[in-house]
């Protein structure tokens, strides 16, 4: 079978390394697989389109591949470069380059009369034809940025999206800098310009957002707020959560009722008001701050010692900019309104800090545009009528990380195409879906956002590569020794599986992607991260206290189902 692949980023990279991957692992026949890459090296967005200090927003621990680990002597949050590099070194570990195609730009995709495709590229100055019986759209290299209308906007000197933001020096000496869009990126461009030499730094959003930090804050209750200086620093937020009785073993009824949203909902907001005296979020003054209190009187002293004393205005979005270069903004009906439109604002610098637009060229008229699929995609990846085509990568997780998602999409995809009879959840159901989405807006730009919890283990139920609790015990128990060879380790598989996130290697113990390396990962870095957790606010509250109640809600729903079963086969 030839299969080529489209895309030299994370998505891309792990597709194809798990495609190789089939014959020895699945017992397939051998794949031939071509990626074909219109730059001139691996990494995607974060090759192209990242700038000056960029970091990861999600943790190594989450974000790294289930058997390539990045090194236990790394921070937290690596840089882009940093994984720029480690995506390289995954390509020499797995021998991946040969299969990669650079400077290669896929014109178009046709499906063949005799079945399979015909992918057309552009390589060396010469179109040419590669034929193939499926394919991995790992692409994000036909995206648009997106750039919303904004009346006026010809009136500022220099106007830009946040891709051609590359270095500091592009915001000049003593500059107005307005930054249009309240996300990730807005933020990370926020603090760029904010520690730049910059006159001032104006950040603009539409309807409100929340900022979360990246890892758990040390909290204390609101009597004693004083931070004790050698706290040492929280697991990631990403990592925080336990999976047991909360995505794992938790019966479709409960699984599919809001029971759960709406107890992490009163949690959060009740370890807000304990920590900071507020339900609305960390230090949180965006919302509308007390009366006679100033910005600066309630900065976080953390934001103020990397920011050197400056700070980041905030305003609604613009509505026009005048003829001499002032800017209107939105009457919000929100605090930041009320005192931003007393002040002139010229920009000398306005960044679309907006996202992307996708689109898929390549595969035609009619299917070029994302919005065709949706509702269409078996789990977000392959058409219903197609699984020939698989696409990697377009989910967007709340509090997670792409990569690892993309790797169980990947595994997922490469099982169904090669050996369909190995898919444990098949017939793969449409109303097993519905859980782990997100609801957004119907005028949302971002429409295919994901739990990654709930996503990550449904992936995993599908493919039988979730363990089950006899699984884990009998491996806890198999003699296996820590990494200093001392055994009696046996209780740090059980407890990290229960406590710990659904990290991408917790599905390589068992199933058809079985992974030998899989249960030292789980007692040595995996264990480490989860023991890190504060025993209160960290072990409790996230994890011992949601399993008391849910584990016990869980077991009755489970015993009513079966007696209702029972009762309708008599």
């Amino acid at each position: 079978m030839r299969v080529a692949i489209i895309g030299a980023g994370p998505s891309g990279l792990v597709t194809l390394k798990y495609l190789l991957a089939a014959e020895k692992t699945l017992g397939t026949k051998a794949i031939e697989a071509r990626l074909f890459e219109s730059e001139t090296g691996v990494g995607g967005t974060f090759l192209a389109r990242t700038y000056e200090d960029a970091e990861l927003v999600s943790s190594r621990q989450l974000t790294c591949f289930s058997d390539f680990r990045c090194r236990h002597d790394e921070p937290d949050f690596i840089s882009a470069k940093r994984y720029v590099e480690y995506l390289n070194e995954y390509c020499t570990h797995f021998k991946l380059w040969p299969h990669i195609t650079f400077s290669s730009i896929v014109k178009n995709i046709e499906g063949r009369e005799e079945g399979g495709h015909a992918v057309t590229y552009l390589y060396g100055g010469r179109q040419q034809t590669w034929e193939c019986d499926a394919v991995a759209v790992c692409s994000g290299l036909h995206v648009n940025p997106s750039i919303p209308e904004v009346r006026g906007i010809e009136k500022v000197p220099v106007v830009l999206h946040s891709s051609r933001l590359k270095r500091r020096e592009q915001f000049g000496v003593g500059k107005t800098v307005l930054i249009l869009g309240s996300g990730e990126t807005g933020a990370d461009v926020s603090l760029l310009a904010v520690t730049s030499p910059t006159k001032r730094v104006v950040l603009c959003h539409r309807n409100g957002f929340h900022l979360a930090p990246k890892r758990n804050p040390n909290p204390r209750l609101i009597f004693a707020r004083r931070r004790n200086p050698l706290d040492r620093p929280q697991v990631p937020i990403d990592v925080s959560r336990a999976s047991l009785f909360d995505t794992i073993y938790v019966h479709p009824w409960l699984r599919n009722s809001n029971l759960l949203w709406t107890y992490y909902d009163y949690y959060v907001r009740w370890i807000l008001w304990t920590s900071w005296g507020t339900t609305h979020g960390t230090d949180q003054w965006v919302g509308g701050k007390p009366k006679g209190w100033s910005t600066s009187e309630i900065q976080t002293p953390n934001t103020l010692e990397s920011t050197q004393g400056r700070q980041i205005d905030l305003a609604p979005w613009p509505e026009r900019i005048y003829e001499n270069g002032a800017v209107e903004f939105r009457n919000n009906g929100r605090p930041e309104y009320a005192r931003i439109r007393k002040e002139v604002i010229k920009p000398d610098i306005v960044v679309f800090c907006t996202g992307y637009t996708h689109e898929f060229p390549f595969l035609g008229k009619d299917r070029c545009n994302p919005q065709y699929y949706r509702d269409k995609l078996v789990r977000d990846i392959w058409p219903r009528d197609d699984p020939s085509i698989g696409f990697i990568g377009f989910v967007r997780p709340n509090l997670g990380a792409i990569p690892p998602l993309t790797e169980f999409q990947a595994q997922l995809w490469v099982l169904n195409l090669l050996s369909p009879d190995r898919v444990a959840g098949a017939p793969l159901l449409p109303e097993d879906e519905a859980h782990y989405r997100l609801i957004s807006k119907t005028d949302s730009r971002i429409r295919y956002g994901v739990d990654h919890e709930s996503y990550a283990y449904q992936l995993a139920l599908d493919m039988g590569s979730a363990p089950s609790f006899g699984d884990i015990m009998r491996l806890g128990f198999s003699g296996v020794n820590d990494v200093n060879g001392k055994s009696g380790c046996w209780y740090k598989l059980p407890l990290t599986w229960a406590l710990g996130a659904n990290f991408n290697t917790k599905f390589r113990l068992v199933g058809p992607w079985k992974w030998g390396g899989a249960l030292e990962v789980m007692i040595t870095e995996f264990w480490d991260t989860v023991a890190r957790r504060q025993m209160f606010f960290g072990h409790f509250t996230v994890s011992i206290a949601p399993m008391m109640i849910f584990g016990p809600v869980s077991l009755l729903v489970y015993l009513y189902a079966s007696l209702c079963r029972f009762l309708q086969e008599i």
